[in-house]
């Protein structure tokens, strides 16, 4: 996901302080990973500066001067052309867990232990998913269903590999 691309959805509702656009963006899209501020507003400066955002005049508040962001026409244009355009079908064929699965192979090091310590630790994400699903509201819910769906698929690859191990360290070692 972009975050100008983001930003400009949320301007596409209302006009909004760059303070109110970072609690919509932390509450929706950044579980886990909130925006810095810093980057919220770096943002909508090279929004404003590319014309797809206008700034209003700065406002008095409690703290620092405050200004209201609007989106204009060729940032709506924006917003449109991108929610129009399917993502990219992901996974990528190169992923860091083939990698790491060659590059221990190549390398002599514990391929088997690797996938093993993988496993666990996708265990537990899962476990610390579903109880999100069980007591979270709706969106945290369904961000927690993208997450294990992709988790479960990592999870039948491993279990793949761990079946097909010797036959690609012999594969790796020949190249």
């Amino acid at each position: 996901m972009t975050v100008p691309l983001t930003l400009l959805g949320l301007l596409d509702r209302e006009p909004s302080y760059g303070y109110d656009l970072k609690r919509d963006y932390d509450t929706y899209f950044g579980k886990g990973k909130p925006l810095p501020f810093g980057q919220v507003y770096s943002t909508l400066g090279r929004l404003a500066r590319d014309g797809k955002v206008a700034a209003g005049p700065s406002e008095p508040g409690d703290g620092p001067d405050r200004k209201r962001y609007a989106i204009t026409p060729l940032g709506r244009q924006e917003v449109e052309a991108w929610l129009a355009e399917p993502a990219a079908a992901e996974p990528f064929l190169q992923t860091v867990l083939f990698t790491k699965v060659v590059l221990a192979l190549m390398l002599g090091h514990d391929a088997q232990r690797f996938l093993d310590v993988q496993r666990a630790t996708h265990m537990r994400r899962m476990r610390e998913l579903s109880e999100i699903k069980r007591d979270g509201a709706l969106v945290d819910a369904l961000l927690a269903d993208h997450a294990l769906f992709h988790l479960e698929a990592d999870l039948r690859w491993i279990e793949v590999t761990t079946a097909r191990l010797g036959a690609l360290a012999e594969t790796v070692r020949r190249a």
